[in-house]
């Protein structure tokens, strides 16, 4: 019995030992993630290995160990980019009035658009690269349209579906990462003045709202 028990006090040891280093591992892996999104947001272009892994704090080994190569930590950055912002980007003032739906939204989208446009950069010069990609991008995208049916929904329901479809399309184009990237990198806008290009453009492309 004693045999047994002490057997069994070995296997718990074992156990927490393994889950100890998983832990760590994914840790790791994470902060590795973390240090290659702040490169990114600090200068345009794909960061070296040892740049990450200086900015990290661990040995270009530790990052190899666990992704194969720099295209899977973009692949995985892509997959914790995709998590996080599903959170960030939660619908708010869905039953608002108009203005409020459409600086709610805005609000959102022009975050999320300051916050992951390094990435999404990268991401959309590799797609050709990295097949796994295109999935991800594509999420992202479909991502803003389920938004925008949420919260433009009492202007959408007065269409037809060809003509809500198109409305649709073009306010997908025009609150994406790439028009964001213009109106702050090419016209030099500052947030703000960005933020309000898309609330007076969400208002004109809109029809007139419903009666409640």
């Amino acid at each position: 019995m004693l045999l047994h028990d002490s057997s069994l006090n070995d296997l718990h040891r074992r156990r927490r030992q393994v889950d100890g280093r998983r832990l760590r591992s994914e840790r790791t892996r994470h902060l590795i993630i973390e240090a290659y999104l702040d490169l990114l947001r600090l200068a345009p272009g794909m960061p070296t290995a040892g740049q990450i892994a200086e900015h990290a704090g661990y040995s270009v080994r530790s990052i190899f160990e666990r992704f194969s190569d720099l295209d899977a930590l973009s692949l995985a950055a892509a997959d914790y980019a995709l998590a996080v912002g599903q959170t960030e980007a939660a619908a708010h003032d869905v039953e608002g009035d108009r203005p409020a739906r459409i600086r709610s939204h805005v609000e959102t989208r022009a975050y999320a658009c300051e916050k992951w446009l390094p990435l999404w950069r990268i991401l959309i010069g590799s797609q050709n690269k990295v097949a796994d990609l295109k999935p991800r991008i594509a999420l992202a995208r479909q991502g803003n349209m389920t938004r925008l049916k949420r919260m433009y929904a009492p202007e959408l329901s007065a269409l037809a579906a060809p003509a809500r479809e198109q409305l649709l399309v073009a306010l997908v184009a025009l609150i994406s990462f790439e028009s964001w990237d213009l109106m702050r990198d090419h016209f030099g806008l500052s947030p703000e003045a960005a933020r309000d290009v898309w609330r007076s453009t969400i208002d004109r492309m809109l029809p007139p709202t419903p009666p409640r």
